[in-house]
């Protein structure tokens, strides 16, 4: 056994299914020695690719997802794919080949240090200078990736070491690592002052971020909301894990969320932060909004806690094993006139948004301009209520992110994006790993026309390993979030943001073999939509939207 035997073993003693990667020379004798395995390999089109397809699986299934690519060019392309992991704290293993280790430092061809390129962006990384290190080093990895504060873990793989003997192979059945012991349970006397808090409370507010899903604590949470009658607000990380239409959710908060999700923070007397780093997207000015209020901040990783707030109670544990101790604990408390407040918020501002769009309907007509295309507010919200009650909706980001966190009805299925990096492209791939983590799950990718050139080249993976994912392309033509920006802040002095016309999205779709269908106007949504969504097929939805259209 080499050292690439070694390591694919140990994978698969991990239960790696898949692994999505992109060869070169000084990974060969890793993608060798796995023909030997039962692990699946999925040949992505470009290193950065195979990171986010590996975080869409990871977020899927909750395990570490793993993404390989060769040294020099192919470790620096997947460098983007490591940090979107990174910010969103999703658990992959990415493992790079290195050249030989004799050589490391020489600048030799396409060597480069890729673990110090990636120092910022990973939990920990690794450089393996002995073969007989490679289980311990491993074990490690996936355990360092999943636990705690999840995140990616670098192993960099000189190709000389993968092909030296390793005389004794023993896969270790525990890691124990003497600096590494992350927090699981909550502190009881600190649980103990939450609920005390709340009984003294009269306008609780809970705000969910990515990190109920990370711990796979929806249901904890949703009983907690439910059996005490707290409202609850979301982090745009945190979208799904609420039912959009539940009578206690106030929709997202931060610069794109809902108004009255905003003032429910604003108002409140107490905000529980629940697996939400308490960020700019979320609270652009922390210290103002909570100021005489009690902060209440669960999170696995201290690190996080008082970062950007300082809480009057921090609480560090798992998510879902905190709830379930907060829901042995029954306390008395009456938030009714709350609940009154934040749903005449709600009322009033649905009543205003319903007059922005009749003032914009009547601007169109007094500037005796047509609308071109579709409403993506209106698109957004028939596309997700058409889709089944579990799909898993990727969104990419742009103007289509934006459109999509606030109009995306979550009734049971799952919402994913790159919140933290905000890297566009990122939903076709990772869209990929999903649909191969669920393939009885509806998986559908929205991106703009944007964000989707810049990956577009993955339509050959779906299509090879015959992977049926579903995906909308919003197409106004622009770079839409950089243009609304422009508008506002440069008094319309437009600059480098427009796409023009091509790729005809037809003949995309027709070069790759996978089926389109365009919608130019709202009268053929309904029809569109089922047709693009009645069959387990990869298809391509092209959506007309104007370029003029704000979110």
């Amino acid at each position: 056994m080499n050292g690439a035997d070694a390591m694919v073993k140990c994978l698969a003693a991990e239960g790696v299914e898949y692994v999505f990667g992109y060869p070169g020379v000084a990974i060969c004798p890793f993608f060798d020695s796995i023909l030997q395995t039962d692990i699946h390999t999925i040949l992505i089109r470009q290193e950065q690719c195979a990171a986010h397809a590996a975080s869409g699986y990871a977020r899927i299934t909750g395990r570490v997802g793993v993404a390989v690519a060769t040294s020099g060019p192919g470790a620096t392309n997947l460098i983007t794919g490591i940090a979107t992991a990174f910010a969103d704290s999703i658990p992959l293993v990415c493992i790079t080949g290195q050249v030989d280790s004799q050589m490391m430092g020489s600048d030799v061809f396409q060597e480069a240090d890729i673990s110090g390129a990636c120092e910022s962006f990973v939990k920990y990384s690794y450089i393996v200078r002995n073969v007989a290190d490679v289980p311990r080093i491993v074990k490690e990895a996936f355990h360092i990736a999943n636990t705690g504060r999840k995140g990616p873990v670098l192993i960099d793989f000189p190709v000389d070491v993968q092909q030296q003997t390793i005389r004794h192979f023993e896969y270790p059945e525990t890691v124990n690592l003497r600096t590494y012991k992350p927090t699981v349970a909550g502190h009881a006397v600190q649980i103990k002052k939450v609920i005390h808090q709340l009984e003294r409370a009269k306008r609780p507010i809970i705000c969910v971020g990515g990190g109920v899903h990370l711990s796979n604590a929806a249901d904890q949470v949703l009983q907690f909301v439910d059996q005490n009658e707290i409202p609850v607000v979301s982090t745009m990380m945190g979208l799904s894990a609420i039912p959009t239409e539940h009578p206690l959710f106030y929709g997202m908060v931060g610069n794109n969320g809902k108004p009255y999700g905003n003032r429910a923070m604003n108002n409140a007397d107490m905000v529980i932060m629940v697996g939400a780093r308490v960020a700019d997207r979320s609270i652009s000015q922390p210290d103002l909004i909570l100021e005489n209020k009690v902060l209440v901040h669960i999170d696995v990783d201290p690190a996080e806690i008082g970062k950007n707030a300082g809480p009057t109670i921090p609480l560090v544990g798992d998510i879902k094993h905190v709830f379930e101790e907060f829901n042995k604990i029954e306390f008395q408390a009456d938030y009714s006139d709350w609940i009154d407040m934040l749903d005449g918020f709600k009322d009033a501002a649905r009543d205003a948004k319903r007059r922005r769009m009749f003032e914009r309907e009547e601007d169109i007509v007094n500037h005796n301009r047509s609308y071109h295309g579709v409403n993506p507010v209106d698109f957004i919200r028939q596309l997700s209520l058409a889709m089944d009650d579990d799909a898993v909706y990727v969104a990419d980001v742009g103007q289509n992110q934006m459109w999509s966190c606030s109009n995306y009805v979550a009734r049971g299925g799952r919402f994913m994006t790159s919140g933290g990096m905000g890297t566009m492209g990122y939903a076709l791939p990772a869209a990929m790993g999903a649909k191969v983590a669920a393939p009885g799950r509806q998986v559908v990718a929205v991106c703009g026309d944007g964000g989707f050139q810049m990956t577009m080249q993955e339509l050959a993976t779906v299509m090879q390993y015959k992977i049926p994912v579903k995906l909308v392309i919003l197409k106004n033509t622009v770079l839409g979030l950089v243009r609304q920006y422009q508008h506002y802040n440069y008094k319309d002095r437009y600059s480098v943001i427009d796409l023009g016309a091509l790729p005809d999205l037809s003949m995309i779709a027709k070069a790759y073999g996978i089926g389109y269908l365009k919608i130019d106007n709202a009268s053929e949504t309904d029809e569109k939509l089922a047709a693009f969504l009645d069959k387990d097929e990869s298809m391509i939805l092209e959506v007309t939207v104007d370029r003029d259209e704000l979110c």
